[in-house]
């Protein structure tokens, strides 16, 4: 287990390809958007791994919850999470 000094956070967008990431936090002011995250399974806890990013840089293919998602990069930026090595 990490030390809490050594806990790295940043915005799932932030994350490059390979890279995995549980969600600590959403910090999403638009009500809709966030109940659309909820239930698409991106809650506080889950492990989010960055499967492939588009040529253009958005959309992003994600992996979570055993099932792939496509999300924009606009939307991952409301989302914090803290960076797991692999």
């Amino acid at each position: 287990m990490a030390k809490e000094s050594e806990i790295k956070t940043c915005k799932l967008s932030d994350l490059k390809k390979g890279q995995s990431g549980r969600v600590v936090s959403m910090n999403n002011e638009n009500k809709a958007l966030r109940r659309r995250l909820l239930d698409m399974g991106i809650t506080k806890g889950v492990v989010i791994h960055i499967k492939k990013i588009s040529p253009l840089g958005d959309p992003i293919d994600i992996e979570l919850r055993d099932y792939e998602l496509c999300i924009r990069k606009a939307d991952m930026k409301e989302i914090e999470v803290e960076v797991i090595d692999e």
